[in-house]
């Protein structure tokens, strides 16, 4: 028997007694399970539970997200990073609206058609949801799977990732998919850890892990070297007139689309719109965001205008709107500190 076929039955023992209790596995319906799998995409499940839970209050469904206006989708997203993720639920709402009559598809193929749904979260959905022995491979269950065979491919190749999907379904409990398919993920989240030793002194798999017995784990999985992020050292202005900052929108496409901003520009440069040279300001603190591909060095400085003009496209908000209708990406929270002592509460 190899080792991975030996992991069934003490791994749904184990879920049984550690599983930790999460609002999306209270009433695992199509539309929460997809929902929290979305949100949990490149993001801690900590970061995610007060936005799951106020983004259900909000939405309670397809129709209700099909519906919301985006800059209200885009304000309950705010913090949570990947706007595209939300863009791409609510198109995906949209579609089922629309080609399924507002009922959410239950076949796997018709799932895994919606808009930003890959073979990950499309397998989560029909396996916890709809009961059906399907895989879902996502980070936790390559690192659980190629630890448990000693397995040392490369996992970000498609390849490898076919290769444990196809090592999985036929070992998916019939009786009890959906609960092998979150038992797999909370031993990755919880107990096989990525970062730091794994407690495999908790783990159902310590008697038959490869990883565990050769002393592995340190190299396993194996992933390809990412591509260094590119270094941008930013200005951010600050603009404030009569108790009310700037913001300008982003364009339609690319990083942050969409959303509100404070102006900023490459240092030494200054925004497109802005007509003249840019007012120099005062210094106003200095922060650091990193997104996925590039690295922000934002500077901020602060600037009182004597005109409430604008460049056309930008808005003046006050401190109450910009907490409860713009939709300004956590990217700009090292700077807000300048903002809430000019016109905060």
């Amino acid at each position: 028997m190899q080792p991975l076929e030996q992991l069934p039955i003490p791994l749904l023992e184990w879920y049984r007694d550690n599983a930790r209790t999460l609002p999306w596995r209270e009433e695992p319906t199509p539309y929460h399970v997809w929902v929290s799998e979305i949100m949990l995409q490149q993001t801690r499940v900590a970061a995610v539970l007060d936005y799951y839970t106020r983004f259900m209050a909000e939405l309670p469904d397809v129709a209700a997200l099909a519906a919301v206006p985006e800059q209200r989708l885009m304000k309950l997203w705010q913090g949570l990073g990947y706007y595209s993720r939300a863009r791409n639920l609510q198109a995906a709402a949209r579609q089922i609206m629309e080609e399924h009559g507002g009922v959410f598809p239950t076949q796997y193929d018709q799932v895994r058609a919606l808009k930003g749904v890959g073979d990950y979260t499309a397998g989560a959905i029909c396996s916890i949801a709809l009961g059906q022995p399907v895989p879902a491979v996502d980070g936790n269950v390559l690192r659980v799977v190629t630890r448990i065979n000693g397995d040392e491919r490369d996992i970000l190749a498609q390849s490898t990732k076919r290769a444990i999907a196809d090592q999985l379904r036929p070992i998916i409990p019939l009786h009890a998919p959906g609960i092998f398919t979150q038992a797999m993920m909370e031993l990755g989240a919880t107990v096989c850890l990525p970062n730091g030793a794994p407690q495999c002194h908790r783990c159902p798999a310590r008697d038959f892990c490869v990883a565990k017995a050769q002393d592995s784990w340190g190299r396993i999985p194996v992933k390809s070297p990412k591509r260094p992020r590119r270094v941008e050292e930013r200005t951010v202005w600050l603009l404030f007139h009569q108790g009310r900052v700037a913001l300008r929108q982003r364009p339609a496409k690319g990083l942050l689309a969409g959303l509100w901003e404070f102006p900023n520009a490459l240092h030494g440069q200054q925004p497109q719109e802005w007509e003249g040279d840019m007012p120099a300001g005062t210094f106003s603190g200095v922060a650091r965001h990193i997104f996925s591909h590039v690295e922000w060095h934002l500077t901020a400085r602060r600037v009182h205008l004597a005109s409430e003009q604008l460049p056309q496209g930008w808005v003046w908000c006050t401190w109450r709107e910009l907490k409860d209708i713009y939709a300004v990406p956590s990217a700009f929270d090292g700077v807000l500190d300048g903002v809430k002592e000019e016109i905060g509460p």
